[in-house]
C-alpha cells in the first residue's frame, strides 16, 4: 500500500462510521468501475486496431479529407 493511500485511510478512521461507509461505497465503486474499463478496452484492441488499419488505407488512397471544425456536422 502506498504511504498517501495509508495516509488517507487513517484520516478516514477518523471520522464517523457513517462517513466512513460512504467514503468505502465511492472508493468500491472507483475500483469496480476501473475494472469495467480495463475489460472494455482489453476487448475492443483488435476492432480498433481493424478500424484504424481501414482509415489509414483510405487516407493512403486520397479517399479522406480535411475536417472543417466549423462545419463538422453542418454537411451530414
Amino acid at each position: 500500500m502506498t504511504e498517501s493511500l495509508e495516509r488517507a485511510f487513517t484520516e478516514a478512521s477518523k471520522v464517523a462510521a457513517k462517513e466512513q461507509a460512504a467514503m468505502a461505497a465511492l472508493l468500491l465503486e472507483e475500483l469496480a468501475s476501473e475494472q469495467r474499463w480495463d475489460a472494455a478496452f482489453a476487448s475492443s484492441q483488435q476492432p480498433l486496431s481493424e478500424l484504424a488499419r481501414a482509415s489509414l488505407s483510405e487516407f493512403e488512397a486520397g479517399q479522406t479529407r480535411p475536417m472543417d471544425a466549423d462545419r463538422a456536422f453542418i454537411d451530414q
